[in-house]
């Protein structure tokens, strides 16, 4: 299936879930990534949900980094460049939500992105190869381009994974894992 016929398939399915099943579902993938294999890492940046859109709430993902006591990055994006500058998350940490609704940082430490170790990716629909559909900005495959050879990439999904994703792009950054409530997909 295309790009473009996952992004209204997905935003459609996102749609139809009841705030209580949003919830449901976010702490079950919260669950799953507790228990994968990636806890020696230090640096983990992680998205924070367009609630407008019904994304994935990273709340009960926050809380498991912040019990692992690692250092967790939120990124500010520049629509005109399409590139994102990355923060610490500290206490003292000031949200403001951009055009998009996009919760972004006002200020903080900035993190070099050689530094991030892990990044946890929202996405619209994902494959079993581990490509992915976001909303087709571009801006999570140039941020995940300029990250190191062995930064993890773990998409979150609401819905499990589309047999192929028919329109890949060279410069698509492929996912190395892909968490759902039931399943922790694991790609080559």
């Amino acid at each position: 299936m295309h790009k473009k016929e996952l992004r209204l398939k997905y935003k459609a399915l996102r749609a139809g879930l009841s705030q209580d099943a949003i919830e449901e579902r976010s702490l079950a993938i919260a669950n799953q990534v507790a228990q994968m294999d990636i806890w020696d890492k230090l640096y983990y940046h992680i998205f924070l949900p367009i609630s407008e859109h019904k994304e994935v709430d990273t709340e009960f993902l926050l809380q498991v980094l912040a019990g692992k006591d690692k250092e967790i990055v939120v990124s500010k994006s520049d629509f005109e460049t399409r590139k994102m500058t990355h923060f610490l998350l500290t206490d003292n940490t000031k949200f403001r939500k951009n055009e998009y609704n996009i919760p972004e940082p006002v200020d903080g430490i900035e993190v070099p992105v050689d530094k991030i170790d892990v990044v946890f990716v929202p996405l619209l629909a994902f494959d079993t190869k581990g490509h992915r559909a976001g909303y087709g900005k571009g801006f999570y495959d140039l941020f995940l381009s300029g990250c190191k050879k062995d930064t993890l990439k773990i998409g979150l999904s609401f819905f499990e994974a589309e047999e192929e994703i028919t329109d890949v792009f060279e410069n698509d950054v492929r996912l190395d894992f892909c968490v759902t409530p039931n399943t922790v997909y694991r790609f080559g």
